[in-house]
């Protein structure tokens, strides 16, 4: 079990006596050149990431619409902002409608005909939300706001909860 290897050729280059950073997987050669630019057609490097992400940034802590935090900055589109001292604001701007769907409509007159029971599909109700949360941080001189679409009636909850953790962090 504990055997040699009797098909190996003898030299043994891998393994916890090999020093790190010696060549090998993972490792670049010597004299091996520059490092990989990736590239569109024609040698035209790769535009900068939009926008930018900060040095030693890390992952996003939270993201609400085209904002997002990460470490101690806010990023937008328009640029970076200090967490610190940031103030933040929502403002609901969306409704929720409540109807009665056509085909309760239907069903009803069909057995209101029949027994007076169809009427009880007018108790039928569908609820439909549209308009969006807007979204907007102040800091550092700097002011930015977004809209987030409203999906539901507690679309409204779900990004107060995220703005009142932003504020938390912003303290």
């Amino acid at each position: 079990m504990s055997e040699p290897n009797p098909y190996a050729d003898g030299e043994y280059t891998w393994g916890p006596d090999q020093q790190a950073g010696t060549p090998g997987y993972g490792y670049p050669h010597a004299g091996s050149g520059p490092a990989y630019q990736p590239t569109l057609a024609d040698g035209v490097p790769v535009p900068p990431q939009y926008p930018p992400v900060p040095q030693g940034g890390g992952a996003p802590l939270l993201s609400l619409g085209d904002i997002t935090v990460v470490g101690d900055q806010i990023i937008t589109p328009a640029g970076a902002m200090p967490l610190k001292g940031a103030v933040w604001n929502a403002m609901d701007m969306s409704r929720t409608e409540e109807k009665i769907p056509t085909v309760a409509i239907v069903l009803a007159i069909i057995f209101a005909l029949l027994c007076l029971i169809g009427l009880l599909f007018l108790l039928m109700k569908e609820k439909h939300t549209t308009g969006f949360i807007q979204v907007t941080v102040t800091s550092g001189g700097r002011h930015h706001t977004t809209m987030i679409p409203a999906t539901g009636p507690d679309t409204i909850h779900r990004v107060m909860g995220q703005l009142n953790y932003a504020r938390s962090l912003s303290m």
